[in-house]
């Protein structure tokens, strides 16, 4: 006999949001409690402008949480190009590329320049479209590596860009 989970949502949100907001709104209500006391006197206001605080600013510390999560692990230093680095740490290529793109230095170098340059990818002479394989950059749903593409015309870069394969 399998036994399914099934996880109950309100408004299209599953329940274990709501627990997660109510772990939060505890301490915030007392955060609010200890802010307006000094400002409100009377028992009654302070309770309510204390609940609705809460109310208002619980969503929104989640809604902070949840994107600082986002984009810390979506987060990744850009370094400049070291040769020795590129060579070296396939799997950490992406963060090398942002710099050989913008900076444009393979722009105009030869098929035999590139190659001294990046090295040898099985790339072949005969191509005009040349890939380097970066690694896996740092994103909420990557699942492919990015690669460096080179674009060729009469032997010469004209074009240097990145992409997921």
């Amino acid at each position: 006999m399998k036994l399914l989970l099934i996880i109950p949502e309100f408004f299209g949100i599953s329940i274990e949001v709501y627990f997660i907001i109510l772990i939060l709104a505890i301490p915030t209500f007392f955060i609010w409690r200890w802010i307006f006391r000094k400002h409100i006197k009377d028992r009654k206001k302070l309770n309510i402008t204390t609940l609705v605080a809460t109310i208002i600013a619980t969503p929104l510390i989640y809604v902070g949480i949840i994107m600082f999560w986002i984009f810390s692990i979506s987060y990744y230093p850009s370094k400049d190009f070291d040769r020795q680095k590129w060579i070296s740490d396939k799997e950490k290529r992406y963060e090398l590329s942002e710099e050989i793109i913008e900076s444009e230095m393979l722009i105009g170098k030869t098929k035999a320049e590139v190659k001294q340059i990046l090295g040898d990818e099985e790339n072949t002479d005969d191509s005009d479209l040349w890939n380097y394989y970066l690694g896996f950059k740092p994103q909420l749903f990557g699942i492919d590596p990015d690669v460096l593409v080179i674009e060729f015309k009469n032997g010469i870069v004209i074009k240097v860009g990145q992409h997921e394969t």
